[in-house]
C-alpha cells in the first residue's frame, strides 16, 4: 500500500531564547501513514504531536530528516506538497470581518483554485453553515468557527486531512456531526490524520494509531494489535443468585465480590484467558445474568506506554 505521508528520521530542536533552553521536540521521527487510512496520532501535552503537523503545514522548519506528502518532499516539491494536505489547526485563525463565503473564496485563490472550480456553497452545506455564508464570521458561535475550520481546510480538495484537536471544548452535537463528515470523506478517499485528547474518538474512528511521548515514535500499530498489547483488563460478572463465597479457581485472579451478586476481577488478556474464568464460573450452581468490561481498554494502553 502506497503512503499518503512518509517520514524519516526527523529532527526538531527548538534554539534557546532569553530564559528558555534548547528544547528538543522531535527525535528521528519515523512513521508512514497509508492512502485512505483513519489515522489517529496520540502523544501527552507537549510530546511533539504539534511540531510534526506544523512541519507539514510548512509553519516550523525542521532541523533535519524527510517528510513527503502524497510522495511529494517538503524541500524539493514544497508547493505540490501544500496542496496536498489540509489542516484544522486548534486555534481559529481567520479575519473575524469576513464572512464564511468570503473566507472560503480567499482560501481557495490563496491555492490557486479556479473560480468556476470553487466548491465554496458546497463546503458550507456539509458543515451546515450554507445559511451563514452571509453573516461576519464573528457573529458565528464557537462550534460553528470549528466547522468552518473543517471547511476552509478542503477548499482545495486536498487527498490527506489532518486533524489537530478538532472537538476541543465542543459540544456533543458538533462532534457527532464532524465525525460523521471525517467518515464520509474517509469512505470518499481521503486520508484522515487525527490527534485528539479524547481517546475514546480514536478508538471508535481510527484503524492505525500511532503514540508519541518526548519527541519519539513509542507505539505504531494498528487498532486491535495496540489494544492486545493491554496489561491488564477489568470484567464484572454479575450473577443470577447471590454470591455467597469466591469460587477457588478465580483466587488466583483476586476476584471480589462487589454488593450481592457481582464478581469482579482483573486478568491478562496476553496471559490468561477469559473462556477459562467463564468456565470457572459455570462450575458453580448459579448462572451468569450479564458480563461488562472496562471499556477504556486504549487509555489502558496509552497510560501503560507514556506512563514514564
Amino acid at each position: 500500500m502506497k503512503n499518503a505521508i512518509e517520514i524519516r528520521g526527523l529532527n526538531k530542536t527548538y534554539a534557546a531564547a532569553g530564559k528558555a533552553s534548547e528544547k528538543v521536540a522531535l527525535k528521528s521521527v519515523d512513521l508512514d501513514i497509508p492512502q485512505g487510512s483513519m489515522f489517529a496520532l496520540l502523544g501527552p501535552n507537549g510530546a511533539g504531536k504539534s511540531t510534526m503537523i506544523n512541519i507539514m503545514g510548512g509553519l516550523v522548519i525542521k532541523s533535519s530528516g524527510m517528510v513527503k506528502i502524497w510522495d511529494r518532499d517538503i524541500d524539493e516539491n514544497d508547493r505540490h506538497a501544500r496542496v496536498a494536505i489540509g489542516i484544522v489547526p486548534q486555534e481559529i485563525n481567520f479575519d473575524p470581518f469576513f464572512t464564511p463565503r468570503q473566507i472560503l473564496d480567499i482560501q481557495a485563490g490563496y491555492y490557486g483554485v479556479p473560480k468556476e472550480q470553487r466548491r465554496t456553497m458546497e463546503l458550507l452545506d456539509m458543515v451546515e453553515l450554507a445559511d451563514k455564508a452571509d453573516s461576519h464570521s464573528r457573529s458565528l458561535s464557537g462550534g460553528m468557527k470549528r466547522r468552518l475550520m473543517v471547511a476552509k481546510a478542503l477548499v482545495h480538495a486536498p487527498p490527506v486531512l489532518v486533524l489537530d484537536e478538532p472537538t476541543a471544548g465542543v459540544d456533543v452535537e458538533l462532534r457527532q456531526m464532524l465525525w460523521e463528515n471525517v467518515r464520509r470523506l474517509n469512505r470518499e478517499g481521503v486520508t484522515i490524520l487525527l490527534t485528539t485528547h479524547y481517546l475514546e474518538e480514536a478508538e471508535e474512528l481510527c484503524d492505525r494509531i500511532a503514540i508519541i511521548n518526548h519527541g519519539e515514535i513509542v507505539a505504531n500499530e494498528d487498532k486491535e494489535t495496540l489494544l492486545s498489547r493491554i496489561e491488564a483488563k477489568e470484567i464484572r460478572f454479575r450473577m443470577q443468585d447471590p454470591v455467597t463465597e469466591i469460587p477457588t479457581a478465580l483466587k488466583k485472579y483476586n476476584a471480589v465480590k462487589e454488593g450481592n451478586r457481582t464478581i469482579a476481577l482483573r486478568y491478562s488478556p496476553a496471559d490468561q484467558s477469559v473462556h477459562d474464568i467463564i468456565a470457572a464460573l459455570q462450575k458453580i450452581d448459579n448462572p451468569i445474568s450479564d458480563i461488562s468490561t472496562d471499556e477504556s481498554d486504549l487509555e489502558d494502553i496509552f497510560l501503560q506506554i507514556t506512563r514514564n
